[in-house]
């Protein structure tokens, strides 16, 4: 993609920068953030005239002007945080599901040519029926989860009714460089990391025999670039079909780091699911086909941190 205007909601957080690294260097592009969990240290090695920065919550800001000659808007704002959600609900559906309709509409009303939509594994809720295929029923366990249903839903009502063009990218568990450890809801990748760094203990939540489809950052950029360029619509998993315990973890880490420390285990939080795996056939639609080296990948990260020591 070149020469073209886009939109990134969430553009300083960490798929949204990396998205953002991608695009500025043959397009405009315009982000869209409030801080609330992303930085501007995200995007400070970036150099490019092309690049601006519209200050706000994605609920009070004026996206219609905003989204003003745009091609393509990528929608990563949201509150990401399961045990957040679970806390406070009503957040969680403003943001996210009130954020979603608000950026479908000034998209319309601005004649984008396509919608991108950050959705989420989560909304499989805790499936047993692996792997999980985009023609499994939506079972959400958290506020968080229910609300990306919510978005996708959306999404396909305005493809439907309004003739917007809309994609939702179903992710599974992302990691990479400039993942921030303190968050949340990230990866448990980063706090790992963070932890073994600075000679802590990593805390296991449950026993660790809970798996996770793993799949790097630069795969997601990637996919969403894949995704405006074809006419697909509709839900797609985003991911590698494959999965790692989170026991599997800590060794791999420790050996990169020269390091031998153990983990604790602490009890299973609210909202979790105990696996995760994803059928990635119906992604080959969009181009994306993930040769992924996830060892490779995960020491890359590894080094990302300690050379920038981010704790």
């Amino acid at each position: 993609m070149k020469n073209k205007k886009v939109a990134v909601t969430g553009g300083l957080g960490f798929i949204g920068s990396h998205l953002v690294e991608a695009l500025c260097q043959e397009n405009e592009v315009v982000i869209v953030d409030n801080e609330s969990s992303g930085s501007i240290k995200n995007i400070n090695h970036l150099e490019f005239d092309n690049i601006s920065l519209e200050f706000g919550d994605i609920t009070e800001i004026n996206l219609k002007k905003i989204f003003d000659g745009c091609d393509y808007v990528f929608h990563h704002a949201a509150m990401a945080s399961v045990p957040e959600s679970v806390a406070n609900p009503l957040k969680c559906n403003l943001v996210n599901v009130t954020g979603i309709l608000k950026v479908l509409l000034a998209a319309r009303d601005n004649e984008v040519k396509k919608v991108v939509f950050a959705s989420s594994a989560a909304v499989y809720g805790d499936c047993n029926n692996l792997p999980l295929s985009e023609d499994i029923p939506i079972k959400s366990v958290s506020p968080y989860a229910l609300s990306k249903a919510a978005g996708e839903m959306y999404c396909q009502l305005f493809t439907d009714i309004y003739q917007l063009p809309t994609i939702s990218l179903r992710y599974f568990n992302v990691f990479g460089p400039r993942q921030d450890p303190n968050s949340q809801y990230a990866s448990v990748i980063p706090h790992f990391i963070s932890n073994i760094l600075n000679e802590k203990k990593p805390v296991i939540f449950g026993d660790g025999e809970q798996s996770r489809d793993f799949i790097y950052v630069k795969h997601i950029v990637n996919a969403n670039l894949s995704a405006c360029q074809t006419d697909q619509t509709g839900s797609f998993n985003i991911a590698t079909g494959k999965r790692t315990t989170i026991n599997q973890l800590v060794p791999i880490i420790n050996r990169t780091l020269g390091k031998s420390i153990d983990p604790i285990y602490d009890e299973p939080r609210p909202g979790d699911v105990k696996h995760s795996m994803a059928d990635v056939s119906k992604a080959k639609l969009l181009g994306f086909n993930p040769s992924t080296n996830f060892f490779e990948e995960l020491s890359e990260t590894v080094r990302w941190f300690v050379e920038n020591q981010r704790n």
